[in-house]
């Protein structure tokens, strides 16, 4: 089962383009252009179904018109519209993740060190709801709590192990 916290979003699917089954697709991330990884993936009912990419061409820097295996008429793709696209993140390089990451949300599953109290907790979920990003982390005894999604800071990232280390300012957790 694919789960959100192995999948980066990177756009969304807007409208049906023509008869012939293309979709305009607005992205915030090109790495399907620069991966090896021929498919995309859209939540529908809860879960994540995979959608072979047969051809695209990029409309813009930010838009592209794909058209999807199997998906042959305007109608038929009709059912795609306004959906998010999500990316698989094992096709991204290290290189790609650490030069691009599209949004705060590639975060969602990795664990939460700081340098001085050690495991705070997983990011479970980002509220971009405020002008500060927050990461929605759980901790290890099971509460919910808000840490700022900063690189001032943030030490390191260990994509592999999925962890990020960092400093957090000395009375946050106990707000």
């Amino acid at each position: 089962m694919i789960k959100r916290e192995d999948l980066i979003e990177i756009g969304q699917f807007n409208k049906p383009h023509g008869i012939k089954g293309e979709i305009s697709f607005t992205f915030t991330n090109d790495i399907f252009d620069e991966s090896e990884c021929n498919f995309l993936l859209c939540e529908i009912d809860g879960i994540f179904v995979p959608f072979e990419i047969e051809s695209y061409r990029f409309k813009s820097d930010t838009t592209a018109l794909i058209k999807l295996v199997r998906i042959e008429t305007d109608s038929q793709v009709k059912f795609l519209t306004n959906l998010e696209v999500y990316f698989p993140k094992q096709y991204m390089t290290d290189n790609k993740v650490s030069e691009n990451i599209a949004s705060w949300d590639y975060f969602i599953g990795y664990k939460i060190i700081d340098s001085a109290l050690g495991e705070i907790g997983s990011i479970v979920d980002v509220d971009e709801t405020t002008i500060n990003v927050l990461f929605v982390v759980e901790q290890v005894e099971g509460n919910e709590i808000l840490i700022p999604a900063s690189e001032d800071l943030i030490e390191k990232i260990d994509t592999d192990n999925k962890k990020i280390w960092i400093m957090m300012p000395e009375g946050l957790i106990e707000l």
